[in-house]
C-alpha cells in the first residue's frame, strides 16, 4: 500500500506593507482522527482567515506586510512550517519580524495562554524578541480587564520551525491535555480538575522530532 501523501501550505501576503519587515501570522489546517479538528485546528485557522477578511473589507493599510500562512502536515511533525522556513534564505528569514501562532484557542474549558517568550515563567526563552510579541499580548489583554496566564515556548506547534532558525515568534493557546487547577477555574470559570481540551476535542499526542 502506498503511504505516500501529498500535502500543501497557503501562503497569501497583503499587497501592502513594508517587505523588509514581514509578520507572519499562522496556523495548521490539519487534524487527527483522535479529536474533531474544530479546535485543533479549525479554530486558530477561522480565526486569521477572519483577520485577513476584516483587514480588506475595513481597508486598512499595515505598516508591515502581513503574510498569513495556512500549514499543511502540522500533526505529522510541523511539516508544512517546517519545509516553509527551509526555503527561506538569510536575508528573507531577516525580514521576517514576527511569526504569530494560533493553535487550539477555543478549548471549551480554557486558560488564556500566552506563549512565554522570555522564558521568565517557564524557563524556555525564545530569539530575542519574542519577549516583546508576549508582552504585546499581555499588555492589550490588561487594558481589556482580562487575565492571562504564560505557557511553555517548547516548539511544540508551527512556531517551532521559526524559532529554531531565530526569527522572533509567540501567539495564544487556550489549553491541549493539561487539567484545569483550582486557581485557573477561579479566574476563567469551567471546571477545575478537568482537561482544558475535553478528551472529544483532543488532540493526539505527536512528536515534533
Amino acid at each position: 500500500m502506498d503511504l505516500n501523501r501529498t500535502t500543501k501550505n497557503i501562503i497569501a501576503d497583503s499587497p501592502g506593507g513594508d517587505a523588509n519587515n514581514v509578520v507572519v501570522v499562522g496556523s495548521h489546517l490539519d487534524s487527527v482522527a483522535a479529536g474533531p479538528g474544530i479546535n485543533d485546528n479549525g479554530s486558530g485557522s477561522a480565526q486569521n482567515l477572519e483577520i485577513a477578511e476584516e483587514i480588506s473589507e475595513l481597508g486598512l493599510k499595515p505598516r508591515q506586510k502581513l503574510r498569513f500562512g495556512f500549514w499543511g502536515a502540522e500533526e505529522l511533525g510541523l511539516l508544512g512550517s517546517r519545509h516553509y522556513v527551509s526555503t527561506l534564505s538569510d536575508d528573507d528569514l531577516g525580514k521576517i519580524k514576527a511569526n504569530l501562532n494560533f493553535d487550539m484557542i477555543a478549548s471549551p474549558n480554557f486558560v488564556r495562554f500566552v506563549y512565554d517568550g522570555d522564558g521568565s515563567d517557564t524557563g524556555a526563552e525564545g530569539p530575542a524578541g519574542s519577549g516583546a510579541i508576549e508582552q504585546m499580548f499581555v499588555d492589550w489583554f490588561d487594558s481589556q480587564g482580562l487575565e492571562t496566564e504564560p505557557t511553555a515556548f517548547d516548539g511544540r506547534s508551527d512556531y517551532g520551525p521559526f524559532i529554531d532558525r531565530g526569527a522572533p515568534a509567540g501567539g495564544l493557546f487556550t489549553g491541549a491535555e493539561g487539567v484545569k487547577t483550582v486557581e485557573e477555574a477561579a479566574v476563567y470559570g469551567g471546571v477545575a480538575a478537568s482537561p482544558t481540551t475535553p478528551a472529544t476535542t483532543r488532540r493526539a499526542t505527536r512528536s515534533t522530532t
